[in-house]
């Protein structure tokens, strides 16, 4: 289960780092996974001889000056870890274990250089390995680190007081914070100089913390006589056995599993409530706005291009639509849903990122769909009636004025005809004026009606140009919608990514601990 823990730990810290890269969390969402335990007791030690029981880890913790250290001495029978006045300042962790086990591994963050080992033979203390750990209030800050680090890998606490600091606060505030996640026993020391009143005293506090009925030794290592001791290490070696230690790794590991579970569900529930259908509503009133300021905007500059290209024939012409003021107002409407996602408690900077395409291709976009537009119009002028008077018109020039002609041609025939023979007056000065004022009148009236019918090169460039920014606004409409609605999928394969870790850290629940048995007695009452 360790094992599978750490891969779980590791897996949601790479998902809390892939998420905070993209800007899906904050960092200080991501670095909630920072603080979390990632490792055991059972992977520090192994035992030489092939057995595969774990050893029992415990830790003696406590204030400056209440003999921690003497009561690790007074177990090994001689002097294995510092005490005294260096012990303020002493940057070291003793630890006292059996010859058939040793250190398996220490993970980073433990180094050996500020460790001191020392091995015994005594069998009836074989599963359990001690350790003396630096005073927690002493003036060197490096201890309380060293403290930290190791506190993960303990699974006991004997949390020493005197009878004269059994209320420091710095080192109760941690009892406290850890209390959950550890079996505890508690220890007066230097009793000989203790009343009742104050383990009475201490005893309530205990109560007040948590600990319904707890184990409080009381102990002297300069007066042992008719002390506690001996009580102590028996109930430690009760809590050495396979069972107890077992049962203390899998309530340890399903503690882990389930502050990482709160943790991941924390902020799966600040992901479930974005609501991006927010961005799409105001998406809905700021551009119409938007887009009828471009259409004003760029009004004149769309007919001075429309009349250049009108008087070039089509040709290329040195007018750009989308100037700085057109870029400042789309930015200007970018910004301001940016702004709303930020209050809406969104995610900006994946949405930043995909809008910035917006800002660099919005110009592209509208002169490809302004140029495109306006030569198509160009092309076909006008509309479809106008398109078919004008053909007429051009067959009406060609065929009237012959028909003009034939009619003329047929009546100066028949003339030369009957004035030959009658003898009469070959036709005459009128016939000819008639004959040209037919002919010119069938060619000049559909070619009047040509020239007056002819679409304006001017209006269709211009038609075609609002036709070309309308469908380029569109098209950055739709580009803006599409990224919204892919920043709402990002946000819900977050969220699916999220639920398969979650799913990870669900374990069978373990029988209840009984308040009056022996670990019910060393564990917090609501901590099971």
């Amino acid at each position: 289960m360790a094992c599978a823990y750490s891969e779980l730990v590791a897996d949601a810290q790479r998902w809390a780092t892939n998420a905070a890269a993209h800007g899906r969390i904050s960092a200080e969402q991501a670095g909630l996974f920072d603080n979390l335990d990632q490792a055991g007791s059972g992977p520090l030690f192994k035992p030489d001889s092939g057995q595969t029981d774990m050893p029992l880890i415990v830790a003696f913790m406590g204030g400056t000056g209440v003999g921690k250290s003497s009561l690790l001495n007074r177990l090994a029978g001689q002097a294995i870890a510092r005490a005294g006045i260096e012990r303020p300042t002493s940057r070291e962790v003793t630890l006292y274990h059996h010859q058939s086990l040793s250190i398996d591994k220490l993970p980073e963050g433990l180094p050996l250089d500020s460790i001191k080992i020392s091995r015994h033979h005594d069998e009836s203390n074989s599963h359990i390995v001690w350790i003396d750990m630096p005073d927690f209030d002493s003036v060197e800050l490096g201890n309380k680190r060293l403290v930290l680090e190791w506190l993960p890998h303990i699974d006991v606490l004997l949390y020493v007081v005197s009878p004269e600091r059994y209320r420091d606060n710095k080192a109760w505030q941690l009892l406290l914070a850890e209390g959950a996640k550890h079996a505890w026993l508690f220890v007066m020391n230097q009793w000989d100089r203790g009343l009742a009143v104050q383990y009475d005293d201490f005893k309530q506090q205990l109560a007040k913390a948590g600990f319904a009925d707890p184990f409080l030794f009381r102990t002297s290592c300069s007066e042992p006589e008719g002390d506690e001791f001996g009580l102590l290490l028996e109930q430690l070696r009760q809590l050495s056995g396979r069972h107890n230690v077992a049962r203390l790794e899998r309530r340890n590991q399903q503690l882990r599993l389930r502050r990482l579970q709160q943790t991941l569900q924390q902020l799966a529930a600040e992901i479930d409530g974005r609501d991006f259908g927010v961005l799409q509503t105001n998406l809905d009133a700021l551009w119409p706005q938007t887009e009828a300021n471009l259409h004003q905007g760029l009004a004149w500059a769309m007919q001075q291009l429309a009349k250049c290209w009108a008087d070039k024939l089509g040709q290329n012409a040195d007018i750009s639509l989308w100037d700085e003021w057109a870029q400042n107002r789309l930015n200007d409407m970018l910004d301001e849903l940016i702004l709303q996602a930020a209050q809406a408690n969104l995610p900006t900077k994946p949405l930043k990122s995909a809008l910035q395409t917006i800002r660099e291709n919005a110009g592209k976009t509208l002169a490809a769909q302004t140029e495109l537009a306006g030569r198509q119009a160009m092309l076909n002028p006008g509309n479809g009636a106008q398109r078919l008077l004008m053909k007429a018109a051009a067959v009406g020039e060609t065929l009237l004025p012959l028909a003009a002609m034939g009619v003329v041609g047929y009546q100066v025939f028949s003339g030369y005809y009957h004035s030959a023979a009658e003898n009469s007056a070959y036709l005459g000065t009128d016939f000819a004026v008639h004959s040209v004022l037919l002919i010119g009148l069938s060619w000049l009236i559909p070619f009047f009606l040509h020239k007056k019918i002819q679409p304006s090169l001017y209006n269709a460039a211009l038609k075609g140009l609002h036709k070309g920014l309308q469908s380029a606004l569109a098209a950055v409409s739709a580009d803006i919608r599409q990224i919204l609605a892919s920043e709402q999928q990002g946000n819900q394969a977050l969220r699916a990514e999220l639920q398969g870790l979650i799913g990870r850290c669900a374990v069978a629940p373990e029988a209840a601990i009984e308040t009056q048995s022996l670990l019910g007695r060393v564990l917090l009452a609501d901590g099971g």
